[in-house]
C-alpha cells in the first residue's frame, strides 16, 4: 500500500510482518468483538477504547449532525429523520421531512447544521428525489422547530440535473468551508460514468454554493460558456465522505472506486479527479477501465486502496477524550466492515490503522461535543455505537 507513514515502533513492526507475509503494508486490524458489551478493551496504536452501544432501532442510518446541546439528528435512508437524546433514546420520526426516492442507494442521506444554527436553527439535507425523467441528488434547506419535533420552512435549493433512471451513486455529502460556503458532492449516477467529465452536467462533481443554493462567489467556472457555475471540482465517481481538515482548512473528499481504486482527494478549485479517464480500479467484471492510473491535467488522489475497503463517512478528530488521535482522519467502511484511522500531517496522509475490522458495516463516523466518536451501522436494525476511552 503506497505512502505508509509512521505509527510508532509497534506500527513499524506490524508493517514489517505484513510485508513478510505478502499482506498489504498497513497496521494490523485491531479487533474487539467483546467490546460492544461495554466490557472488552480495544487497544489501537494510539489509544485504548471500548465500543459501547448508544442508540438502536434505526433503519439504515446514513447521516448525523450534533445539536449544540449534545443531542443528535440522524437520517434513515428510507426517509425518516430522528432525534437521538444524550441518553441514546430515539425519538419518533420528525414531521415535515420531504419525500425521498428510497430505493437502492437512494433515500434520505446527509444532514448538516448551518454554521449559525444557534441563531437560525437552519439545517441542510441531501436526498435522492424523483422528478420527471428519473431520479437525482437534491439539496434541501429547512428550519428545526423549537421543540426539535419537526422541520419547518422546507425548501428545495438545488437539483443535480439532469435526472436519470437508476438508484446508484448519488453522492450526497455536505460540508461547510471556513468561508461559510456550502459544499455538496454528487455521484456519477453509475449508468453513464462519462457524466463526471461533462461540465454542463452536475453529476460526478463537487459543488460549492451559497446558502440559498446559488453558485458561490469565487467559483472557478463562473461565466464560462457551457459549464455549470456551481461546479468546484469534477471527475468524481461515488463520493461517500467529505470532511474539513481543521489544521489546514482544506476539504477532503472520500470516494469508492469500482473493483479497487477507492480514493481520498484533496479538494482544489477547478481540479479534475479523473473518473472515468484514469484510476486504480477495474470494472466489477474484472475488465480494465483505464489506460493509466494518472494523466496530465488530472489530480492524483492523496491515497488509494486496492483491493477496495469501500470508505463511507469521514471525520477529523479534534477532541480531548483521545489525545493520541487528535488530528487523525477516521473513515467508516462498508465492505471492509470497520473503522480506518489515518494519521495526517498538514495535507498529507502519513499512515493508517484498521480498527474493528471485519465486524460490521459502518456508514458514518462523527465526533460529538463530548469529544467521543459515534459510529452509524449500515443495517436494517441499525444502531449508533460510541467509542469511549479505556485504561491502556
Amino acid at each position: 500500500m503506497p505512502g505508509q507513514g509512521r505509527l510508532g515502533r509497534r506500527g513499524a513492526l506490524a508493517l514489517a510482518l505484513a510485508a513478510m507475509a505478502g499482506a498489504p503494508a498497513c497496521a494490523q486490524p485491531a479487533r474487539g468483538p467483546a467490546a460492544e458489551a461495554g466490557g472488552g478493551v480495544v487497544r489501537s496504536e494510539a489509544a485504548a477504547f471500548r465500543v459501547v452501544p448508544f442508540a438502536e432501532g434505526l433503519e439504515h442510518p446514513w447521516g448525523a449532525a450534533f445539536l449544540p446541546d449534545g443531542r443528535m439528528l440522524v437520517t434513515e435512508r428510507p426517509g425518516r429523520l430522528r432525534l437521538v437524546g444524550r441518553d441514546g433514546r430515539v425519538s419518533a420520526p420528525l414531521s415535515g421531512v420531504p419525500p425521498v426516492a428510497a430505493a437502492g442507494q437512494g433515500g434520505l442521506l446527509d444532514i448538516q447544521l448551518a454554521p449559525d444554527f444557534a441563531d437560525t436553527r437552519e439545517v441542510y439535507l441531501c436526498q435522492a428525489a424523483r422528478v420527471s425523467g428519473g431520479n437525482l441528488t437534491r439539496l434541501v434547506r429547512a428550519r428545526l422547530s423549537a421543540d426539535a419535533a419537526a422541520l419547518e420552512a422546507v425548501r428545495p435549493l438545488l437539483d443535480a440535473t439532469p435526472a436519470q433512471d437508476g438508484n446508484g451513486h448519488y453522492g450526497c455529502r455536505i460540508a461547510f468551508g471556513r468561508d461559510g460556503k456550502l459544499h455538496m458532492t454528487t455521484g456519477d449516477r453509475q449508468r453513464d460514468s462519462g457524466r463526471a467529465q461533462e461540465m454542463g452536467d452536475l453529476a460526478g462533481k463537487l459543488l460549492r454554493l451559497e446558502r440559498d443554493g446559488s453558485p458561490a462567489a469565487g467559483n472557478p467556472f463562473l461565466g464560462r460558456a457551457g459549464v455549470r457555475p456551481e461546479i468546484y471540482a469534477s471527475g468524481i465517481r461515488s463520493p461517500q465522505g467529505l470532511a474539513l481538515n481543521p489544521a489546514t482548512g482544506t476539504l477532503w473528499e472520500v470516494e469508492m472506486g469500482p473493483r479497487g481504486g477507492d480514493e481520498i482527494n484533496l479538494v482544489r478549485a477547478g481540479a479534475n479527479y479523473g473518473w472515468p479517464l484514469v484510476g486504480h480500479g477495474r470494472a466489477y467484471s474484472g475488465a480494465q477501465i483505464h489506460e493509466a492510473a494518472s494523466g496530465p491535467g488530472l489530480q492524483d488522489p492523496l491515497r488509494h486502496w486496492t483491493p477496495s475497503i469501500s470508505p463511507s463517512g469521514a471525520a477529523f478528530y479534534t477532541g480531548d477524550a483521545f489525545p493520541g488521535w487528535r488530528g487523525n482522519l477516521f473513515l467508516a467502511t462498508l465492505s471492509s466492515q470497520g473503522l480506518l484511522r489515518l494519521t495526517v500531517e498538514g495535507d498529507r496522509v502519513t499512515g493508517e490503522e484498521r480498527l474493528l475490522w471485519g465486524e460490521r458495516r459502518l456508514r458514518h463516523v462523527a465526533q460529538g461535543p463530548d469529544g467521543l466518536l459515534y459510529l452509524l451501522t449500515d443495517e436494517s436494525r441499525g444502531r449508533v455505537l460510541r467509542l469511549e476511552p479505556a485504561a491502556p
